[in-house]
């Protein structure tokens, strides 16, 4: 069946769209660097960074869902980059940077500094702050789910 009409892209597929390529460009970068790294780790990473130790520390200071987390804690665990310890209420494991995760946060925090650096380009680019708008959508979406909205919206036809 050959195609005859083009479609505009829905909210999903360009947000999908946008996070791949960002991706793309993040993984060609940690190749350029030398590093065994994905880039689905820096969130873990940064929360790691700023002294989470848990996967719900790492859940709260992220936006990602706790399954995102422990699957990236799981891999991060077998690329050698973190290892677990008991904590001291025993409830728990502990999540730490190993000697190679330690090595690997020192090469990315400066490339961390250029990320925004781009951003902002980008930013500047398409004449629209990128960064505020998808935290506000986060934060309306927050507020009012989008499957509410869709009925909504399906209620107002």
């Amino acid at each position: 069946m050959a195609m005859t009409k083009k479609t505009t892209p829905g909210l999903g597929e360009l947000l999908r769209y946008v996070g791949e390529l960002v991706e793309q460009g993040g993984e060609e970068r940690y190749r350029a660097l030398d590093l065994e790294y994905r880039a689905r780790y820096t969130p873990v990473m940064r929360a790691l960074a700023a002294g989470a130790e848990t996967v719900t520390e790492i859940v709260a200071l992220s936006h990602l869902t706790q399954g995102a987390i422990s699957q990236s804690v799981s891999l991060m665990s077998t690329d050698g980059l973190i290892g677990h310890h008991p904590l001291d209420d025993g409830r728990k494991n502990g999540i730490h940077l190993t000697e190679k995760g330690k090595y690997v946060l020192a090469k990315l925090e400066p490339h961390w500094e250029v990320i925004f650096r781009a951003i902002g380009t980008l930013e500047h680019e398409v004449g629209f702050p990128l960064l505020q708008a998808l935290q506000d959508t986060a934060k309306a979406l927050e507020r009012k789910g989008f499957a509410e909205r869709l009925r909504e919206a399906e209620d107002d036809r």
